[in-house]
């Protein structure tokens, strides 16, 4: 397997999600903000911001949007769009989440697309929950999604095949997973074969292990990071509570 969010698997990142509604997502983040954060908030800091997908859209609403991301392919592609887009105030460094210090303080915090289940094990989302709240002001809010251990148990992960047209051919991005129980880690494997003239040109592989979460276990982690958790929503569905059919979750935490 080829190191997560590799140059291949990055650099057709964008074409893989090109049907996700960062838009909505975004929405959602400024509502959020707007009924449980600061008035008025200015600052936002995207922890594991990947190519910019959050930030970006933010940074052209207003907001300065400091990102930051393990990933130098997905920092690069991040910059570039920026430049490209002329996306106002938006900022993107290179930095583990789970030790970053920026030497400064945010209204907001966001690590969105289950970035928090890429932490694996506890001291890894401790850390990454304590840099969250060692950059945010009293009163700011922590905003993050997360796989939803009811609706991963219930649901399970199932073979999957997606089909992304490109100028010079396709991309096919085949995915399979399992569960590890024991451990709340759900091993999702990704093979994207790049199509041209009915002949695979490259073929990728990667294995991403993602960490579901349970409420009240989000509580202690929470708590013991400095929040308290004050709303979870089904993703993106904000109206609607999460159950056993939500995969995805929004979660809004206030410093305590």
């Amino acid at each position: 397997m080829n190191d997560l969010f590799g140059t291949g698997y990055s650099n057709s990142y964008d074409l893989l999600y090109s049907d996700k509604d960062y838009g909505v997502e975004c929405d959602l983040i400024v509502r959020a903000i707007g009924e449980y954060g600061l008035n008025p908030t200015r600052s936002i800091l995207d922890l594991g911001c990947g190519t910019g997908n959050h930030a970006l859209p933010l940074a052209r609403r207003g907001y300065e949007v400091v990102g930051i991301d393990r990933s130098e392919q997905m920092l690069a592609l991040a910059r570039t769009k920026a430049r490209d887009l002329n996306a106002g105030k938006a900022d993107f460094n290179s930095g583990d989440i789970r030790s970053a210090d920026l030497g400064r303080k945010f209204d907001a915090t966001l690590m969105m697309f289950a970035v928090l289940g890429y932490q694996l094990y506890n001291e890894d989302v401790l850390s990454a929950l304590r840099t969250a709240r060692q950059h945010i002001r009293p009163g700011g809010v922590l905003i993050f999604d997360v796989w939803y251990g009811p609706a991963v148990l219930n649901l399970k992960p199932s073979e999957r095949a997606k089909v992304i047209p490109i100028p010079d051919g396709q991309i096919l991005r085949f995915a399979d997973g399992n569960l590890n129980i024991s451990d709340q880690i759900c091993t999702v494997n990704y093979r994207l074969w790049r199509i041209k003239d009915d002949r695979v040109i490259t073929r990728i592989e990667e294995s991403h292990q993602v960490r579901y979460f349970f409420p009240r276990e989000l509580d202690l982690l929470l708590e013991s990071s400095g929040f308290r958790r004050v709303r979870t929503s089904a993703f993106p569905e904000f109206e609607r509570e999460p159950d056993e059919t939500t995969w995805n979750a929004l979660v809004i935490a206030q410093t305590a």
